[in-house]
């Protein structure tokens, strides 16, 4: 643990200040966490009377008012008895002949003049509420906002997954709703919960080298950040995954780190498959579908949707552009997006494997062109992300050779894409028997109608590519998906081509 206050500093300030604010968060980064220790400190301050409560208990699928309603103040009741007896809001059974548009308000003015120390209260998990029920929380919140601190709580802070903007964005984003103003416009500030930097997750795991006396070595810990751009969820899965692949006696180094990722990965925790299944919202959709095929965002994705998908903690902007936020997700998304693909296809895995341990790769793309000739059509036709199904096909077929043991140890694919990139580059490292490693370069482009042809801005990718990772050779893919293409035209490995001092082997299918 570290200490929750040291990523968002100034929630005391708010608070000071008599501050209704926001804070958002991707799903399992400490927000819970870091609102119980502050409602916990600043009761036993003697300043206030702070509690922090889940909304979970009002969701109601229908966002019905009255079950909303009754949740919100049943947490109220539940979470409020942890406070000493002086603070305890008052009984609830005095209000249940008010309607339930005015309860919640009621209840918490009543709190405010019975206690003796100003409320501040957490509103957790805020995102739990939806429609009607929600607005009617909201809406009296905002009510009681202008007699704080005598007849209201001095502070509220709604938390939860994304930032309450306005009603068409938290009851139905696919609704339009002009004039409709914010129901929670009184915020002061909206605060996103950081990730942990790379110093932080250093501190964390050097923390199990205090209690253990099992170190993660320097490089480790660099892995480590990296992996996870310090996604607190993944930051403690992976070290966790580590701890349990090492041997107790022995430091983590960056092998182990490489190990437990792939491990994390496979296994699919509750917390990766809940980023999973909105890969199929239409929102998330618009956004991540350009990401993997490279390409600029389109005119419809709205910076609402930008938005939506960086508050799940899916995407970010790094270098190149919008991204998807951390390798670890990276590598996930394909693989979930291909899951099924990848199942169906009828390959013998050992085919590829020389009697040496050697991956073969040219035959592998040999029976891939086959496959694309026979299949390839109906494939692209199910894909729900259409643009980029014939990268997603490849990567399937690719995975469920190189998914399992290699000769030489556990085989991985390192994934590099990003908005308005143009491409995708896999990064293939094969573990030999002797205790070496092949690694592969590929890069894949689809060539689309109104289009150039890819393969000279492709070849200049590639050696940049290859540049990077210090190897000679490596492989274009490229998949032409023009409406007009000749059917005669050559397809499979086409050629070579010299780039700088290094060497293309370019496909075409």
């Amino acid at each position: 643990m570290l200490p929750p206050e040291e990523r968002l500093p100034d929630l005391e300030r708010l608070i000071e200040r008599r501050g209704y604010f926001v804070v958002h968060a991707p799903r399992q980064s400490g927000k819970t966490t870091l609102f119980r220790a502050l409602a916990k400190r600043l009761t036993a301050s003697g300043k206030y009377a702070a509690l922090s409560l889940s909304c979970a208990m009002g969701h109601s699928r229908t966002g019905h008012v009255d079950d909303t309603v009754e949740g919100v103040l049943g947490a109220i009741e539940v979470h409020g008895s942890h406070l000493p007896e002086e603070l305890w809001p008052p009984q609830m059974t005095d209000f249940e002949n008010f309607e339930p548009q005015t309860r919640l308000l009621r209840t918490l003015r009543a709190w405010a003049e019975s206690c003796p120390l100003p409320l501040v209260l957490f509103f957790d998990d805020i995102d739990a509420l939806v429609g009607d029920g929600l607005i009617a929380v909201l809406h009296q919140l905002h009510a009681g906002y202008a007699d704080r601190p005598e007849h209201f709580p001095q502070s509220i802070a709604l938390i939860g997954l994304r930032d309450v903007r306005d009603y068409r964005l938290v009851v139905d984003p696919e609704i339009e709703a002009p004039g409709i103003s914010s129901p929670f416009s009184i915020k002061v500030d909206s605060l996103r919960l950081r990730n942990f930097n790379a110093e932080e997750v250093a501190r964390l795991y050097a923390q199990h080298e205090q209690e253990t006396g099992q170190a993660f070595e320097e490089e480790a810990k660099r892995f480590a950040w990296e992996l996870t751009r310090g996604q607190p969820w993944l930051v403690n899965a992976l070290a966790r995954q580590a701890v349990e692949l090492a041997d107790p006696g022995f430091d983590i180094g960056h092998a182990i780190i490489d190990a437990a990722r792939e491990a994390l990965v496979q296994r699919r925790d509750t917390h990766l498959d809940s980023l999973i299944e909105r890969l199929r919202e239409k929102r998330v959709r618009r956004v991540i579908e350009p990401i993997l095929a490279g390409e600029m965002l389109g005119e419809e994705v709205l910076d609402d949707d930008i938005a939506f998908v960086r508050d799940l903690g899916l995407v970010d902007k790094g270098t190149a552009g919008l991204e998807i936020a951390n390798p670890i997700y990276r590598e996930i998304v394909p693989r979930a997006l291909t899951a099924i693909t990848e199942e169906s296809l009828p390959i013998r895995r050992a085919a590829y494997i020389s009697a040496e341990g050697h991956l073969l790769l040219d035959r592998l793309l040999e029976d891939f062109l086959a496959f694309w000739r026979e299949h390839g059509e109906a494939l692209l036709a199910r894909q729900p992300y259409s643009e980029v199904a014939a990268q997603l096909v490849f990567m399937a077929f690719l995975h469920k050779v190189v998914n399992g043991s290699a000769p030489g140890g556990l085989p991985f694919i390192d994934r590099e894409y990003a908005a308005g990139s143009g491409r995708i580059d896999l990064h293939l490292r094969w573990p030999l028997p002797n205790g070496g490693l092949e690694r592969f370069a590929i890069e894949l482009k689809v060539w689309r109608d109104r289009r150039q042809d890819p393969l000279d801005r492709g070849l200049v990718q590639l050696g940049d590519y290859l540049h990077r990772l210090g190897l000679d050779t490596g492989y274009l893919l490229i998949f032409d998906q023009r409406q007009d293409r000749d059917p005669n035209a050559p397809h499979g490995r086409i050629g070579e081509a010299v780039v700088g001092h290094r060497t293309a082997i370019v496909w075409r299918f």
